[in-house]
Parts: C-alpha cells; sequence; structure tokens
C-alpha cells in the first residue's frame, strides 16, 4: 500500500529521558499540527531528527527511543553534536535563515558549514531512500532540507515529491549573493511540486530560476530535463476551531477555574476598564522587530501622552537558538529598552510594558489573545504570522482590533487588519490611534470577514491543498507521458518508414537539431549531425527538407554543397538537392525601412538584445538579455508591432528568445504542403520546438508523424523532451533500425 512520508528537520514529537526510561510527547508546533490530517489519515510515517544527538542517547536506550517513535508513526535521523552544530546552527540558521529574511550583515558564508549541510541533507535522503517505495509521496518541509529533493530524485527517478518552504524566499539580487546559490536550486528541483506561502515568494523563486540557471519557465511551470516541476503558493491556516472553542470554553469558567495570568489581567481591567491592551508575541528573533516594535511604543506615548496610564503593552518574547550571538546581543537590547522604557515612563500605579521571556502553555495564550484589545504583530520580514490569525480565532465577539506588518506572508490574506510598514514609526503612532479608536461596529465588520476566511481556509486545507496539487501534478506528468515518443511507438514509427515507398521527412534547426546558443552564428551544425543528414538524405525515395526560420546565407555557408533540401526564412526561400535557393514565395521588404527603427529603439533600451535582419524578415533576439527583463521588453514590443502593422501584410511570430516580423503569407505549414504536394508520399514526418512549426503539424495530412520538442502546448500528436533525443531519431532513420 502506497504511503506518505513527511520530512523535517525536527520530528512531531518530544523525547524525555528519565529513571532510564524512554517518554515519547507529541508536539504542538505549527507543522506538527498542520500535518495532523495528513500523518494520521492512512498509511503515513514522519522521518526526522529526535532532537537528540549521538552523544546525548544512551546506547541502551536506543532500541526504546526507535520503538517509542514508531508508536507516533516517526522514524528518526541520527545526528552528531558537530553535524547539529554545522547543519542547524551553522548553514541553516546562520547562513539561510538570514538571508532568506534579507538580513544580509547576518549571513555567514562558511564553506565547512556548507559541507555539514549537504552530508545531513545526504543522511535524511538516505532516511527516505531506506523507507520509500516507489508509490509512495514524499513530502519534504523547509530550508534545513532544500538539497534532499534532488539527493531521493538521483536514486528515485519516478517517485512523487513535494518540498514547502515555511520562510520567505528572498529577490533575486539578494539570493545571488549565496556561493551556492545553484546547487541549492537544483536541490529545490528535484521536487515535482515546490510550494510557498505567498505568490511573491513564488515569483522571486521563478526569477531566480530563470536568471540563475536559464531553465525554461511558462507561468509556474519550470522544464528541467525531461521533467516538469510545478511552482505555486498555499498560504498555511491554523487549526481554527481549536482557537476558536478554546476562547469560548474560556469565557465560561468561573473565577475558580480562571489561571493565575487571567486574574491578574482581570484585575487590571476592573482597575482601568477603559484601559486598552497591546499584545506583542513572537519567538525571539531579529526577523520579528521587537526592537523597532519597543521604540515605536515610545514613540507612540511620545505623539499622544494622553494615553499614558490608558494603554499597557504586553510583550511575550519565546526563547529561540539562545546559543547564536545574534540571538544573544538581541536579548541583551531587548531587556535594555524595556528597562529603559518602563524606568522613564512608569508611575506609582502603571507600568507601560509588561515583558514575559519564556514559552506559555497554550492555555495562557489563550489568556492573553481573549484578553487583548490590540494585536500588534510588526515582523520586519516573516514567512507567514500564524500569531495574527489565532488572534482573530479567538475574538468571539468579533471584537479586537489586528495590526499587522505588511511584510508578514499573512498580510496578503488579511487586509482586513492595519497594515503598516514597520519601519515608519508614524504610521505605526497612528494606526495605534485609530485601533484604541476604532468603533466596535467597525472591528465585528472587519474580524467577521477575517474569520469566515480563516475558518474556511484553516490549516488542514492548506495540507490537502498541497497534497492534491502534487498527486494532480503526477497524474498531469503521466498525461504527459501518453503522448512522449516512446520506445515502443518508435517502433511503430521505424515500421512505417522502413516500409514506406516514399517518405517525406522536415526538421526544423534551432532547438531541434541543435540547442540553442546566446550567439545564434555559433549554433553552426557537428559532424555527427553532417554524418546523420547525409546518411538520411541519401536513402532511395527519401526527401529530406531541412526547414527554418533562419536566413538564407546561414545555410548557404553550412550545408551547401551539400545535396540537402532546404526552406528557409519560414518558406521564403527554397533549395532542392544542393543547389541554389530561389524565391517560393513572392514577398515584398519595403515595410522594413518603418519597423526596424523601432527594434533598434528596443536594443538601445534593452542590453544583450540585438537585431537579425534577414532577406525579407527581420528578428529581435532577446536570448542574451536579463530572462525577466527580456520577457518584459518582448510583451512591450508585441503590443507596439500590433499596432504598427495592423493594416500591413504583416504577423509577429513569438520563437524561443526571438521575436520575428515577416509577411503573413509565409509560414512553415504553407511551404510544407507545397512540397507534400509535388509527389505521393506515403510517410510524412516534422518535428519542431516552436509554435512557427505549429504551421506545419496543422497543416500537414492527419496520418502524419508530427513531434513537438519540449512540453509546450502543440498540434503535434507527440512530444521529445529535447535534442538529444532527435538525435536519437535521426539515428534510427540513418539506420533504419
Amino acid at each position: 500500500m502506497a504511503k506518505t512520508i513527511i520530512i523535517s528537520n525536527r520530528l512531531p514529537v518530544q523525547l524525555q529521558i528519565s529513571n532510564g526510561g524512554i517518554t515519547a510527547v507529541p508536539s504542538v508546533g505549527g507543522l506538527a499540527t498542520g500535518m495532523k490530517s495528513v500523518h494520521s489519515g492512512g498509511d503515513s510515517l514522519w522521518i526526522g531528527w529526535s532532537g537528540l544527538t549521538d552523544e546525548e542517547i544512551p546506547e541502551e536506550l536506543i532500541s526504546k527511543i526507535d520503538s517509542a517513535l514508531a508508536e507516533h508513526g516517526s522514524s528518526k535521523v541520527n545526528l552528531t553534536e558537530k553535524e547539529v552544530d554545522g547543519f542547524y546552527y551553522g548553514f541553516s540558521n546562520r547562513t539561510i535563515w538570514p538571508l532568506f529574511h534579507y538580513f544580509l550583515e547576518y549571513s555567514e558564508f562558511e564553506l565547512e558549514s556548507w559541507e555539514i549541510y549537504k552530508a545531513v541533507n545526504q543522511k535524511f535522503a538516505d532516511a527516505i531512500l531506506e523507507k520509500a517505495d516507489n508509490e509512495d509521496t514524499i513530502w519534504i518541509h523547509d530550508y534545513q532540507l532544500m538539497l534532499v529533493p534532488q539527493m531521493v530524485r538521483a536514486e528515485r527517478p519516478d517517485i512523487s515529491i513535494g518540498f514547502f518552504l515555511h520562510i520567505p524566499f528572498p529577490s533575486y539580487e539578494i539570493f545571488r549573493t549565496l556561493p551556492w546559490r545553484k546547487e541549492v536550486l537544483l536541490g529545490l528541483l528535484g521536487s515535482d511540486l515546490i510550494g510557498f506561502h505567498t505568490y511573491d515568494y513564488e515569483r522571486h523563486f521563478l526569477s531566480s530560476v530563470r536568471r540563475l540557471l536559464g531553465l525554461e519557465v511558462s507561468f509556474n511551470d519550470i522544464y528541467l530535463d525531461e521533467r516538469v516541476i510545478k511552482v505555486d503558493s498555499f498560504p498555511m491556516g491554523i487549526d481554527y476551531k481549536k482557537f476558536s472553542e478554546a476562547a469560548k470554553e474560556h469565557s465560561q469558567r468561573s473565577e475558580e477555574q480562571k489561571s493565575e495570568l487571567q486574574k491578574r489581567l482581570d484585575t487590571h481591567k476592573k482597575s482601568a476598564p477603559d484601559a486598552k491592551f497591546f499584545l506583542s508575541i513572537d519567538r525571539l528573533d531579529y526577523t520579528k522587530g521587537i526592537a523597532k516594535r519597543l521604540k515605536a511604543f515610545e514613540y507612540f506615548l511620545n505623539k499622544y501622552p494622553h494615553y499614558k496610564e490608558k494603554v499597557r503593552l504586553i510583550i511575550l518574547a519565546v526563547p529561540s537558538r539562545s546559543n547564536v550571538p545574534q540571538y544573544q546581543l538581541l536579548k541583551r537590547e531587548i531587556d535594555e529598552l524595556v528597562g529603559r522604557i518602563n524606568g522613564e515612563l512608569s508611575t506609582v500605579s502603571w507600568t507601560p510594558i509588561w515583558y514575559f521571556y519564556r514559552s506559555m502553555p497554550f492555555e495562557n495564550l489563550i489568556d492573553l489573545y481573549t484578553s487583548s484589545d490590540i494585536a500588534w504583530l510588526t515582523p520586519i520580514r516573516d514567512g507567514m504570522n500564524l500569531v495574527a490569525k489565532e488572534y482573530i480565532a479567538t475574538r468571539t465577539d468579533k471584537t479586537g482590533v489586528l495590526i499587522l506588518s505588511e511584510m508578514a506572508g499573512s498580510a496578503n490574506e488579511m487586509n482586513e487588519s492595519l497594515l503598516i510598514n514597520p519601519n515608519n514609526f508614524e504610521q505605526i503612532a497612528d494606526s495605534l490611534n485609530e485601533a484604541i479608536n476604532m468603533p466596535k461596529e467597525e472591528q465585528i465588520a472587519r474580524n467577521t470577514v477575517l474569520q469566515k476566511r480563516l475558518e474556511r481556509y484553516n490549516v488542514e486545507k492548506w495540507a490537502n491543498d498541497f497534497m492534491n496539487s502534487l498527486i494532480n501534478q503526477k497524474q498531469k506528468d503521466q498525461t504527459y507521458q501518453t503522448k512522449r515518443l516512446s520506445i515502443d511507438l518508435m517502433n511503430t514509427v521505424m515500421t512505417d518508414y522502413k516500409k514506406a515507398k516514399r517518405r517525406l521527412v522536415f526538421l526544423d534547426y534551432d532547438g531541434t537539431l541543435a540547442g540553442f546558443h546566446n550567439d545564434p552564428q555559433k549554433a553552426s551544425p557537428d559532424e555527427e549531425l553532417y554524418r546523420l543528414l547525409d546518411e538520411i538524405s541519401s536513402q532511395e525515395n527519401t526527401d529530406m527538407y531541412l526547414i527554418s526560420g533562419r536566413d538564407k546565407e546561414t545555410f548557404t555557408e553550412w550545408f551547401l554543397p551539400k545535396k540537402y533540401n532546404m526552406i528557409v526564412e519560414h518558406g521564403v526561400w527554397i533549395s532542392q538537392g544542393g543547389e541554389e535557393f530561389r524565391m517560393l514565395e513572392n514577398v515584398k521588404k519595403d515595410w522594413m525601412e518603418k519597423i526596424l527603427p523601432v527594434l533598434e529603439s528596443f536594443v538601445d533600451r534593452t542590453p544583450g538584445s540585438f537585431i537579425e535582419e534577414k532577406n525579407y524578415s527581420l528578428a529581435w533576439h532577446y536570448r542574451k538579455t536579463d530572462p525577466d527583463f527580456g520577457q518584459k521588453r518582448s510583451v512591450e514590443l508585441n503590443t507596439v508591432l500590433t499596432s504598427l502593422i495592423a493594416n500591413d501584410d504583416l504577423s509577429v511570430l513569438n520563437g524561443n528568445k526571438v521575436m520575428e516580423i515577416k509577411s503573413s503569407n509565409v509560414n512553415k505549414g504553407r511551404a510544407s504542403m507545397r512540397v507534400y504536394s509535388e509527389h505521393d508520399y506515403d510517410f510524412v514526418f516534422a518535428i519542431g520546438d516552436d509554435w512557427t512549426d505549429e504551421f506545419m503539424f496543422q497543416e500537414l495530412p492527419k496520418e502524419s508523424v508530427t513531434i513537438k520538442v519540449g512540453r509546450q502546448k502543440t498540434q503535434a500528436k507527440y512530444f521529445v523532451d529535447n535534442t538529444k533525443n532527435v538525435r536519437s531519431i535521426l539515428k534510427r532513420f540513418a539506420e533504419k533500425r
């Protein structure tokens, strides 16, 4: 039976060793909660580090630990202290974490940490390979394991792999500073599906893939070798029901049932009924902007002094990575800020800031959520921020105001909150003032919308959406495989090829017979290609045509005096049997004087682009430009040209990193049919890679064998992945086997 294997840095259980025994306690973290529906439903296994290093585990407890974890559907990856230090505290949290959160100044690029990161990722991959069968589904989580997908893919090419990144993916300009940027991208591209919290992170990733790896990206599909990787956004939700019901139960408690914290909160509420509680809950991390928030609070009280003794900021800072130097410095800075602000502003009956540096049980979190009038969550950069969603879920009477940083991933879903720039103290102060004075009717209206959205797209739906998308991606790939020119299909083609009385073969050049090159003139034929074309063209009753958008001068240089048949410039010129080129279509070129200055202006404004002037067409190439910029300029140029040629008999062809303007009555379909009509062919074959070849696929008889190079939408019957596959076909034609 197929199973789901979940992989994360930490297992969803905590191990406790005492009195020679071992206890496994389920975790209550966001990921553990989020994956509950996937992990508990059906056959599943969770692989991760136990939280205990090899040095901390007595040898006699190893089997007991394995048994305890197995009861929770888990299996551990063993790590030494050195591996944890280099992999987790080193590369993961001193390189990737600050870099991906735009804190470049904190990023450390140490080769030793990178090597340990690679080695530990391989350990995780090996653990997966040991447990996984080919029909299983693998879901890998987060930045600690970004190399694992490709490591697994290398050994199990057909297994289904999903990856979800729970932190931001930075812009290309930030990501490119990572020395091992290509290795990380290729590691992630071992997945079938890559998920992010927001579209911004998704587009940053796609931009880096285009610009650093030069891979083809179509919408949110990435084409790599013989695979298509889908990239999409899945905003993580919360267990809405858990928080909502806990808040309802909390509101019904008697005085005796209340926690000590709740009693303390109630006391202060009663002493100042009109006072407002501001709530701030974060892990202690420089990305959360706690220090800035404290300074902004001081700024607010100075700008609006009449709120002194009428507001109180409750800060819960949960300890995190306390052995990392930046976190130690941050802790000291926050301690000093709280001490100074309280020291300067406190009165006998009022302390402006309540500061808690500790973890709190779930019950106390509900105390804080339900007692606070305003949740003030302003991270400098945050992948999602689930605290914002938890606060809204606990507002059973729908009152309360959420002030949220626009830099948090959750801001995209929570436009009804007051969104602020965490660096703009003036805006923050005014937003706090607005929140204090917001009418209850408006609070209820805003929170009603938020609650409906959060209840609908909860954490279970997030997990199910990702899994369904992963399944669909695999099914989509299987659908593609039905059109792939398999060995069996190729054998059938060869049977028809060999028994045919007269054959007609059309071969596109760029992207089909030869790969693309930044300089088109350097994509010249190699000796193997010459040999294959010689053998095919010399076969009895075989008419082979090279059919291309290239100019006749280039093909004359490359292929004459070979006895090949050639059609160039999409059907303007034809050469048969090695003769000089002659015109196949009578076309005009006076329009070129009008179009050329337009193309020149785009060359001036698009570094790396250039113009190719053919006899009867003009081509604007942008293969050497920045991929994103080139694509943007091509859309702009297409708009300009469409308007410019509206009254002319011209068309614009959008090829692979090239736009060509030519006469409308010239195309490969028209040219190929003119050749086809000259003889009685019982085998017709055509292969090409871009949409200029679609005219040929569409016009040729239905019984023709038409093949697309690449996986784009096509009229062709079959597809192959790349030029290497094309060479394999040519070899079989040449050898008639």
